[in-house]
């Protein structure tokens, strides 16, 4: 692991830099720009509510909101594991050429799509005001919820820019896996109102995004506490998944050039 700090300290700032022409390129050729960044999850919070509040007859309280928290979450992992499956092959053009430690690129993803998120929940502010939803203390429990699902989602990608080299149809089963996951974490239901026990139980204690998502939730929108015990026990999964993730990547990254 002293070899990933000592990267991490070098690297960090190319890191930065790629981030913030990613983002300036993304909007270059948009009348919008920026404003893409509000209007996509902002869109989907709509046909999400429409759907749910019309046709389902919802009955969730501040549910645009609720399906907001749900959605910025939810983009910022999907996004990003999805992104790392072909990252290595994306950027050839440097990986070829000079040296960079492969979790570099993850932690460029990361940046992009925690930019993004960053945006969505300054709307979140936004409506919480306009919905009058009361603020408490609790709202600090996003701090380690948050931290949990960054530890979670580069562990994790660690693997998928691993073995996405290897394996050429890993993107495609990663579309299917993360779209059964999206319909799975209650992103536009309540898992603890609508699904039945031991279902709930299974979901929230074998799904980190749907755990992560209901605390945050708990804590931002209905002033309780989050599931303290299990983000403690995912976060510890996070950090472990991370050390074999990095370890993985290191032993075989020589070879991901000779395989493209």
């Amino acid at each position: 692991m002293k070899r990933f700090i000592v990267d991490l300290k070098k690297y960090y700032k190319y890191a930065k830099y790629s981030a913030k022409s990613d983002l300036k390129a993304e909007v270059a050729s948009s009348y919008l720009n920026w404003l893409w960044w509000v209007l996509d999850p902002l869109l989907f919070m709509l046909v999400y509510t429409f759907i749910a509040i019309v046709v389902f007859r919802s009955g969730v309280q501040y549910f645009p909101v609720f399906v907001f928290i749900g959605l910025t979450l939810w983009n910022f992992f999907n996004k990003t594991v999805i992104g790392s499956v072909k990252i290595i092959r994306n950027n050839s053009a440097i990986v070829t050429k000079v040296y960079i430690p492969k979790f570099v690129l993850i932690l460029q993803k990361m940046m992009v799509n925690g930019f993004k998120m960053l945006v969505s929940f300054a709307l979140v502010i936004i409506m919480m005001g306009i919905y009058r939803i009361p603020v408490t203390w609790n709202i600090l429990y996003m701090i380690p919820i948050l931290l949990v699902l960054g530890i979670l989602t580069f562990g994790i990608c660690c693997f998928m820019l691993h073995f996405g080299v290897f394996v050429d149809d890993l993107y495609n089963v990663m579309n299917v896996v993360l779209r059964l996951v999206f319909y799975m974490s209650g992103i536009f239901y309540s898992i603890g109102d609508r699904v039945p026990e031991p279902f709930r139980s299974i979901l929230l204690k074998c799904n980190p995004v749907s755990m992560l998502m209901e605390s945050s939730r708990r804590c931002m929108i209905y002033s309780g506490a989050p599931y303290r015990k299990l983000i403690v026990v995912w976060g510890v999964i996070g950090v472990l998944l991370c050390i074999l993730g990095i370890k993985l990547i290191y032993k075989y990254e020589n070879s991901y050039v000779k395989v493209m």
